[in-house]
């Protein structure tokens, strides 16, 4: 087998092998054979039809699919024996294809880029250094509380926080538009889920009363015809509620695990569950601060196949997320979507996978327990959970895959520049974006 190589860009290779003719005819050939015997056609026995017959109604279509396996086996050989490691799917062209000939095809591919592991010491990382207080256990269990709260009339002015039940008609120049008005729904004051000044417009009001809100949309809204527009609400307040919250009884304390009414003992699974929910932020976002220093540190051309198939596979979960199940034209969503988000997203995976392979890691079988025990322990029934995944590959290699990832960024904070920061257990467990500032 002859094998040329030709580098057309800085990741980009267009390979042409030469298989020997006798390779794909005599497989060809072997085909057709094995056909004969299983092959039923009218006016012949069962494989006693000539072969020229044979040849003439399926030879065509058993040499291409005799031609598409060589290429593919005649290309792996080719690949070993250059030693390049394609990223991604070769597209093939055959360059001579005819019987009695040696066959010459053609494969343009990218493929993985040289890395240079940067050394991790110009990595910074901010650690948050928090702690569960009992005052933070006092506004866990008021929140456990709201959420459990029941509404009931109350015969007063609306205030923050209360829900109201309203109709109201929006109008800018003095003509309805589209999604302007509703009856009949419920709203929670304070929530945040109308624009600026709706909801605040609507406290002081009672039962029975009308207004006429005047306001302005967000410069930022979806729709084009209501940017920065001003607009007139007229609101009817049929219905104010208030919170009624529950006592925190032994009934209420069932609810969440914890029998006998022990008020020390539903305060320490609160704390355990807050201290849990604490762990997994700051890991949460030191992991994302050493994945972030990991891309920067590194500059190389990323495949654009890779790319091209992140990108797809994450406008298809995007599909899953909000298609709510019904027909979605996933080319609705354009690639410039997610292309940045793809980029940085293979470009991590190929700077881990270097660490990895440089540091021969290894996913370590007692942190996986670890982890799925960590898992595990959220359920009724944790025996099962771990019985579960480790009869389960596929979830199994998840929870390596994050061992694994754990593992690096353990790696990179041995070296790199690690500056804590005190701080609330409410700011800790914020999003690293509302977190900020």
């Amino acid at each position: 087998m002859q094998v040329s190589v030709e580098t057309t860009s800085t990741l980009g290779r267009r390979v042409t092998v030469g298989v020997p003719s006798e390779k794909l005819d005599s497989a060809v050939e072997g085909r057709l054979q094995e056909a004969r015997k299983n092959v039923r056609l009218d006016g012949f026995r069962p494989g006693k039809v000539p072969m020229r017959e044979i040849k003439r109604r399926f030879g065509g279509a058993v040499r291409e699919e005799v031609l598409g396996e060589v290429m593919r086996n005649s290309f792996i050989e080719a690949m070993s024996q250059e030693k390049l490691e394609p990223a991604g799917m070769p597209e093939f062209e055959t360059t001579v294809n005819e019987p009695g000939k040696d066959l010459e095809f053609v494969a343009t591919f990218e493929v993985y880029p040289q890395i240079e592991l940067q050394a991790f010491d110009g990595i910074t990382v901010e650690k948050p250094q928090a702690e569960v207080t009992d005052a933070d256990i006092d506004q866990m269990i008021d929140t456990l509380r709201k959420q459990r709260a029941d509404w009931q009339a109350a015969e007063r002015a609306a205030a923050d926080g209360d829900r109201v039940n309203i109709d109201y008609e929006g109008r800018k120049d003095g003509e309805a538009f589209a999604g302007g008005s509703a009856k009949g729904q419920n709203l929670v004051l304070g929530s945040g889920s109308m624009i600026p000044g709706f909801e605040a417009g609507i406290e002081g009001m009672k039962a029975g009363d009308e207004k006429v809100l005047s306001l302005t949309f967000p410069e930022d809204y979806h729709s084009e015809d209501l940017k920065g527009a001003a607009v007139e609400f007229t609101v009817t307040v049929n219905k104010v509620e208030e919170q009624a919250l529950p006592e925190v009884d032994e009934e209420f304390m069932k609810g969440f695990g914890v029998e006998g009414g022990d008020m020390d003992k539903f305060r320490a699974e609160v704390r355990k569950n807050m201290e849990r929910e604490l762990g997994n932020a700051v890991r949460g976002k030191v992991k994302e601060q050493v994945m972030d220093g990991l891309v920067k540190a590194h500059d190389f051309d990323v495949p654009a196949g890779l790319i091209k198939g992140e990108t797809e596979r994450m406008r298809q979960q995007m599909v899953q997320q909000f298609g709510g199940g019904q027909q979605f034209d996933s080319s609705m969503l354009p690639d410039e979507l997610f292309s940045e988000q793809a980029e940085r997203s293979v470009k991590l995976g190929l700077v881990v996978r270097e660490i990895l392979e440089k540091h021969e890691l290894k996913a370590d079988a007692d942190k996986v327990r670890a982890r799925v025990e960590e898992i595990a322990e959220q359920y009724e029934q944790p025996e099962e959970v771990i019985k579960y995944f480790y009869g389960n590959q596929q979830q199994l290699q998840q929870i390596e895959g994050a061992v694994l990832e754990e593992m690096v960024v353990e790696l990179v904070l041995d070296n790199a520049k690690v500056e804590e920061k005190a701080m609330s257990y409410e700011d800790a467990v914020k999003p690293a974006e509302q977190g900020e500032g």
